[in-house]
């Protein structure tokens, strides 16, 4: 299974983004209303950043900034790592341990066409390894697929 089979799967395929200029407050406000962990930082239709949970904890809260006061561009993740849809889950979830991330946005040939959650990784995980199990415990038994 790679990362295509995942976003084909999603529900929602939603890409929801901030530009670099917004506060972080504006993206808080986003986050909490789309209940997303982490926000793309698109800037003139390119992805330049993104910004998470866990830049807010450690570059806002901790740094005794202010939501309301502070921009995203001194706050997000400039260097995002991405994937592309063509790679393996296990690639995903590797790069996702190696680099302490929890999203990874995808890119197909420069285009942003996704983003990929550590949730939707271990569902995806879930459903091919219950159906593995159904299948074997098929054959076991001698019932037809």
């Amino acid at each position: 299974m790679n990362i295509r089979h995942i976003l084909q799967g999603k529900t929602i395929n939603a890409l929801f983004s901030v530009s670099s200029d917004k506060t972080v407050l504006d993206a808080l406000r986003l986050m909490a209303e789309k209940n997303i962990g982490a926000v793309l930082v698109i800037d003139e239709g390119v992805l330049t950043g993104i910004f998470s949970e866990r830049d807010y904890a450690r570059k806002v809260i901790l740094k005794d900034r202010h939501s309301d006061g502070t921009l995203i561009a001194d706050v997000m993740t400039a260097n995002v790592i991405t994937i592309g849809p063509d790679q393996s889950i296990e690639e995903c979830m590797q790069i996702m341990s190696d680099k302490h991330i929890r999203h990874l946005p995808v890119m197909d040939q420069g285009e942003l066409i996704g983003i990929i959650s550590i949730n939707d990784v271990v569902s995806a995980i879930i459903v091919d390894q219950k159906t593995r199990i159904d299948s074997l415990e098929s054959y076991i038994s001698g019932s037809p697929y």
